[in-house]
């Protein structure tokens, strides 16, 4: 063998053997993103995942600075209703997963071939601390409105919307629930009440789970691994219905990982990868994988409200202007 052959032969070895490091930018819980990385890479043996991650709102804000620079290969665990915006602005490059067509519907992306694909559902609920309550003599809430009454003033944490995609979800649902005036209307009432706008969704229901305040508008998800781990949280599903988003996979438009990228949305689309969803979230893509939680009631589903999520993404500009020029003054200072 001459030398440049040994040459090249080394060099293709090389090759053969380098690791791909995907970069995915995600809005997923820390404490999520072990075992979902730990399943991919198993499988797809020569990839890495990189994560970059924050709050919904954070990262879709992130996304559209670098559109002409893009720095992600791909997202996972990222709203629908942000990546529909992404989509309007021709950043996703459209994709059907391996076996897309085995997931329910409504939580994949109705373009052909789809821009995103979702992976679960996480909605909203309140972190109502018993002790705390017991202390100050407050009564379970049991609606939205609920939270209106002069006893729950500054007692209640929620998440701002523009930097979580929980906060965006409560308050596109109070819009459609009550109406656009009327959904303003129980916005600035509730703002009477409400003792801080928090950077990301899950902190409202830590903040109610260490007592700090006894009421946190949160999601499913974070309240119920507070109450499995010991605190007196009880979980609340607001009977006129609960705002939602679906987490969900896509590839950036121009990554130079396409392949590995396509390997990514087609683990998330499995149903191996849904399994590990379901050990967090209620509701997820792959149907018939979902089971029952002690403390989230079996008909969570149908609790709902039915969410048009490319209406948010088409008015969150607007909405988001709006609410911060009306409450921002209550929000916790940025990062």
């Amino acid at each position: 063998m001459t030398r440049i052959a040994v040459l090249l032969s080394a060099l293709l070895a090389g090759h053969a053997f380098a690791d791909t490091s995907l970069t995915v930018y995600t809005a997923l819980e820390a404490d999520q993103l072990k075992p979902y990385q730990a399943q991919f890479e198993e499988q797809n043996p020569g990839i890495k995942l990189k994560w970059v991650r924050d709050s919904t709102g954070i990262i879709t804000a992130k996304l559209l600075a670098e559109k002409s620079a893009p720095v992600a290969d791909a997202v996972l665990g990222v709203a629908a209703s942000s990546l529909l915006v992404l989509e309007k602005e021709g950043m996703l490059h459209g994709y059907a997963a391996k076996g897309v067509e085995k997931l329910s519907k409504q939580y994949v992306d109705d373009a052909s071939p789809p821009a995103w694909v979702g992976m679960d559902v996480w909605g909203a609920t309140l972190c109502f601390n018993t002790a705390e309550a017991a202390k100050l003599g407050l009564k379970k809430p049991e609606s939205w409105k609920d939270l209106l009454k002069p006893e729950y003033k500054g007692k209640i944490v929620m998440p701002n919307p523009a930097s979580s995609g929980t906060g965006y979800f409560d308050v596109t649902a109070w819009l459609k629930m009550f109406g656009e005036k009327d959904g303003w209307a129980y916005m600035d009432k509730l703002h009477e009440n409400m003792a801080q706008y928090t950077h990301s969704g899950s902190k409202p229901c830590k903040q109610a789970a260490a007592g700090e305040f006894p009421i946190g508008i949160s999601f499913e998800y974070r309240a119920a691994k507070l109450k499995d781990g010991g605190a007196p949280l009880d979980l609340i599903f607001p009977k006129e219905g609960l705002g939602w988003d679906v987490e969900a996979t896509a590839i950036m438009k121009g990554t130079k990982n396409l392949d590995a990228a396509k390997k990514l949305a087609d683990w998330s689309a499995s149903k191996s990868a849904n399994e590990l969803y379901e050990k967090n979230f209620a509701v997820v893509a792959y149907p018939g994988v979902a089971k029952p939680n002690a403390h989230i009631p079996a008909n969570y589903e149908q609790l709902l409200i039915k969410q048009d999520l490319r209406w948010s993404a088409v008015n969150r500009d607007k909405i988001l202007a709006e609410w911060t020029r009306r409450y921002d003054a209550k929000s916790e200072a940025k990062k």
